[in-house]
């Protein structure tokens, strides 16, 4: 794409600075960190910007909330070296990334429905905790299965301290309870790690129920901030001709 500086109008640091309330530090970092393309200079060393300078800033505050600093920071720098292509695969990347979440989430969802509260049958972590076999045995699994489960992370067993076993509290069972749902559902351990650490972070399945919702806003969220600063950043590249 060709390059057109848009000199027609000078605007200097605190004019760009002063309508996103940032300060004029920030837009010679932006600068630095190739956000902005670099400015021109007056005889006296002063940094000049022009309308080109102000969409380039648009563009970059408006991708922010979608893609983070980090991928929002690169996809400019990709644009302003001249590597669309780069900046259109980070893009990309990150409707990847959402879409994932977005399946995460479902299948957190999907397993809540499909656990449900424990019948009869199943285990009951009491005071002291269960031992692999019962729980095991409940569960219908072989103990090598959640042994298994345990070195890849998705389930936390205690020891009892007088014979070493392991015993599974109540959180651990739960977690067991979890995983051999999703198990049944299809999903890989890699799959299932990210899920159960969501579990664990809200503190329960309870807690994560109500969060639901908040992550399903916050992912819709993300997917309207990724439209706005695709216009944004649109708008900018017609500047650049």
């Amino acid at each position: 794409m060709g390059r057109n500086p848009q000199s027609g109008e000078r605007l200097r640091p605190v004019d760009l600075a002063r309508g996103h309330g940032l300060s004029t530090q920030a837009i010679r970092n932006y600068e630095e960190a190739g956000i902005l393309p670099a400015a021109a200079r007056t005889p006296h060393g002063y940094r000049t910007y022009t309308p080109l300078h102000a969409a380039a800033l648009r563009a970059f505050l408006a991708l922010l909330p979608g893609h983070g600093h980090r991928t929002a920071t690169s996809i400019m720098r990709a644009v302003n070296e001249e590597a669309a292509e780069e900046a259109f695969r980070l893009i990309d990347e990150s409707h990847a990334q959402l879409l994932e979440d977005r399946r995460t989430l479902q299948a957190v969802e999907s397993a809540l429905r499909d656990l449900g509260p424990r019948t009869a049958s199943e285990p009951e972590a009491g005071a002291g905790g269960v031992f692999i076999g019962p729980l095991a045995g409940k569960l219908g699994i072989r103990p090598a299965t959640l042994r298994k489960w345990e070195r890849a992370g998705l389930v936390r067993p205690g020891r009892d301290p007088l014979t070493g076993y392991r015993v599974y509290d109540e959180s651990a069972v739960r977690d067991a309870r979890l995983v051999h749902q999703l198990r049944r559902g299809g999903y890989l351990l890699e799959q299932i790690a990210p899920l159960i650490e969501q579990v664990r972070a809200a503190g329960g399945l309870e807690p994560l129920e109500a969060a639901l919702g908040d992550w399903r806003s916050r992912l819709s969220a993300r997917g309207r901030a990724m439209l706005t600063g695709a216009a944004e950043l649109e708008a900018y590249l017609r500047k650049r001709g």
